[in-house]
């Protein structure tokens, strides 16, 4: 097949460019197609993860129902050292953790709540960290539970925070700042939220008084009005 001349031009630059930059496009297209393949796979590997941890975290949730602690703590070793990557792993140390503290076995339940503390997100930490301060309450190492609860925590747990304070702070006969906490966790509260009651109880249980809502006392301002 004859080519005229402006189409043999056309081919010898293409020859030209492609044996300068020929090779260079070819491994910058097997890079891509390779990461584009390693991210499918990346993604295919973490879904599997989730669906095989979530499967042995349903077993641990049954073990934890039954009050087994060594069949929950030989489980929730199993996914923290398979699929540490997933929520499912800080999720069954706490849930170990609980059964370890029924079964009175302090010392496996604050390995399990050190261990969510310590691999899990902002939130799965909070929570490991108010039950390790619940559990050195019940050792009396209150001083630990006191630096454990002054440690920074999201927003959204000060009343937690600040409850678990006023029972490690009456434990230590410091009422004064005891009914401190326990207004901080009460104003922190939600109306609607169960906790707030007993908060209350326990606040004039040692002489405190519960703060007026804001509602209510803009209420009674508007009314005086």
């Amino acid at each position: 097949m004859a080519y005229d001349l402006e189409e043999q031009e056309q081919i010898a630059t293409f020859k030209a460019f492609w044996n300068r930059f020929g090779n260079l496009i070819m491994w910058v297209l097997i890079i891509a197609l390779g990461s584009y393949a390693g991210y499918n796979y990346w993604n295919s590997h973490k879904r599997t993860q989730a669906v095989e941890a979530s499967a042995l975290y349903d077993e641990l949730q049954n073990a934890v129902t039954a009050n087994d602690n060594a069949k929950a703590q030989r489980i929730a070793g199993d996914i923290q050292k398979k699929y540490e990557g997933t929520a499912y792993a800080p999720m069954a140390a706490l849930g170990a953790a609980k059964t370890a503290f029924e079964a009175n076995d302090l010392k496996t339940a604050k390995a399990q709540l050190q261990w969510a503390i310590d691999k899990g997100n902002d939130e799965y930490k909070a929570i490991a960290k108010l039950r390790l301060a619940g559990v050195l309450l019940d050792e009396k190492s209150y001083d630990a539970a006191l630096k454990l609860l002054n440690e920074q925590y999201p927003a959204t747990f000060s009343a937690e925070v600040s409850d678990r304070k006023g029972d490690v702070l009456v434990a230590q006969n410091k009422l004064a700042e005891a009914r401190q906490a326990y207004t901080a966790a009460y104003a922190a509260m939600a109306k609607e939220n169960p906790g707030r009651q007993l908060v209350q109880v326990k606040l004039e249980a040692i002489g405190g008084t519960v703060p007026a809502d804001k509602d209510a006392k803009a209420g009674e301002t508007k009314a005086a009005a």
